[in-house]
């Protein structure tokens, strides 16, 4: 590639960043990294109607989330800023003027209330209306209207747009990184509007300049852009300027069905789409993401890679480092991929046990201060190492091991009954009495001393194992036995021992 590789993130400040924007930013941040280039974010904030306050800073701390630094953007600077289109504004009169002076743009002084009632002419006869070449001279615009009459318009300060004027009969070919060659005939391209008259530029001029002054070398945006790239295409030749290479992701579908993810299936499913958490600053209402559910930021990374991209091996777990290795846009698949609540947390419960236990420790802590807990960080500790590997997320420790803080208050009936006979408590109670005089309580020691008095009583492991779980942990499950008792202590283990035999008999 000739020229530094540069690429942006352009999403518009309407609310939170989808999960399917997150993949989109992945993908141009693999590509540029790839490739030794930069990551831009740029804010197309052009529609202040739809702006929502706090969805800027949202978006932002979602990139950082997911470990993936601004090279370039708001908050970070840059040597092509402003990186937000407010901010920007007075570019796009420049190059719409350009346009028109240079015959591939025109006035169109249509009030919406007569488009409307065309509309619903065409409507009549089984039409669709399309604003361009075959009616664009019987319409008011500065095509069909004399000279005279629009500086007269334009003077008094009518309504008016600036439409870019298609090529009438032209097979208009582009190249997409992920479709290939593409052709599409200029005869069903309407005559969008670039530019309206209270000052502001419409998505595709605004999108079209900033590309170019930004020096940005490839595209890589969802498949919904995929209608607009003909028309952009075209803007690139009407200014003489080098088109930017493009390429279009594919959708992240439903988990269930065709068709775009979105909150909804998230609702209704019970997974979040967004990355991190929401407040709608009008309503209030609270949309939970992917870090408040406990996702570490490298597996909502990882699973989203492999969301319409794949490797060429049958590798599945990557490091941000190894994806921009091995990343390259020629493997992103056209089709839709579907998105799988499921092998996100398989991807998680992979993260979670490669994770430094310390560090698992610390966020469990979070969840026993909940709790008014107050535990040794060396403790929690040995919990996480004896727990974790059993857990999908971190918050899941409490429900696999409140035994380790909290005796059992009640024990599980179905253990109770498959365990506790008659005579169990005579031995239960007998090997408290054993226990008890021990001076080393480590697991390998204690789990010697058990094993030998099992064999010298002639019980089997069947009649003392099981009961003396259930008195330690109150259900049939946990780590090994001898590892909760060395946790726990003697005097704990022995109390609960004899607990047991109390509420049972």
């Amino acid at each position: 590639m000739s020229k530094p590789v540069r690429v942006r993130f352009a999403p518009s400040p309407t609310g939170p960043l989808h999960i399917g924007g997150v993949r989109t930013a992945l993908f141009n941040y693999l590509f540029a990294k790839k490739h030794g280039g930069s990551f831009i974010l740029r804010i197309e904030d052009t529609d202040q109607n739809r702006y929502v306050e706090g969805a800027e800073d949202y978006i932002i701390s979602a990139l950082n989330w997911c470990g993936m630094p601004l090279d370039e953007g708001p908050g970070v600077g840059g040597n092509y800023g402003p990186y937000r289109q407010s901010e920007r504004k007075h570019l796009y009169r420049e190059y719409a003027d350009l346009l028109i002076s240079g015959g591939h743009a025109y006035y169109a002084f249509d009030t919406p209330e007569e488009l409307d009632a065309i509309r619903k002419e065409y409507e009549t006869q089984g039409k669709t209306f399309i604003y361009n070449w075959h009616n664009r001279n019987t319409l008011k615009n500065s095509l069909s209207l004399s000279a005279e009459e629009v500086r007269t318009r334009l003077e008094r300060g009518d309504h008016y747009v600036i439409r870019f004027l298609s090529p009438e009969d032209e097979k208009v070919q582009f190249k997409d990184l992920v479709r290939g060659s593409m052709e599409i005939d200029s005869k069903v391209l309407d005559d969008k509007i670039l530019f309206k008259s209270d000052g502001m530029p419409t998505y595709h001029l605004a999108n079209v300049v900033d590309d170019h002054l930004m020096e940005i070398t490839h595209v890589i945006r969802g498949e919904e852009w995929l209608p607009s790239l003909a028309l952009h295409v075209l803007l690139y030749r009407a200014f003489g300027w080098q088109s930017p290479e493009f390429a279009h992701l594919p959708l992240i579908l439903k988990p269930v069905g065709k068709g775009k993810l979105s909150k909804r299936d998230g609702d209704k499913l019970g997974f979040p789409v967004f990355p991190l958490q929401w407040e709608d600053p009008n309503s209030g209402a609270i949309s939970t993401g992917y870090r408040e559910e406990g996702y570490f930021p490298e597996a909502v990374v990882n699973f989203l890679a492999l969301l319409g991209w794949n490797p060429g091996t049958e590798q599945e777990l990557f490091s941000m480092d190894e994806l921009v290795e091995a990343f390259d846009i020629s493997r992103v698949n056209r089709s839709g991929a579907r998105f799988d609540p499921e092998k996100i947390k398989w991807f998680n419960q992979h993260y979670l046990q490669v994770a430094d236990n310390e560090d698992v420790a610390a966020a469990f802590q979070g969840f026993l201060k909940e709790k008014g807990i107050k535990k040794d960080p060396a403790y929690v500790k040995r919990v996480v190492e004896l727990l974790k590997e059993r857990a999908v997320f971190v918050k899941e420790l409490w429900d696999l091991g409140s035994y380790f803080f909290f005796a059992p208050e009640h024990y599980d009936p179905k253990g109770v009954k498959k365990t506790w006979k008659e005579d169990t408590k005579g031995y239960i109670l007998e090997l408290a009495g054993v226990l008890e005089g021990l001076e080393d309580f480590s697991a390998a020691h204690t789990e010697k001393i058990v094993k030998d008095w099992i064999g010298e009583k002639e019980l089997g492991f069947g009649k003392v194992m099981p009961p003396l779980r259930l008195a330690l942990v109150g259900a049939m499950q946990g780590p090994h036995v001898f590892d909760i008792m060395e946790l726990l202590g003697k005097e704990e283990t022995v109390q609960r021992m004899h607990r047991i035999c109390e509420s049972l008999g």
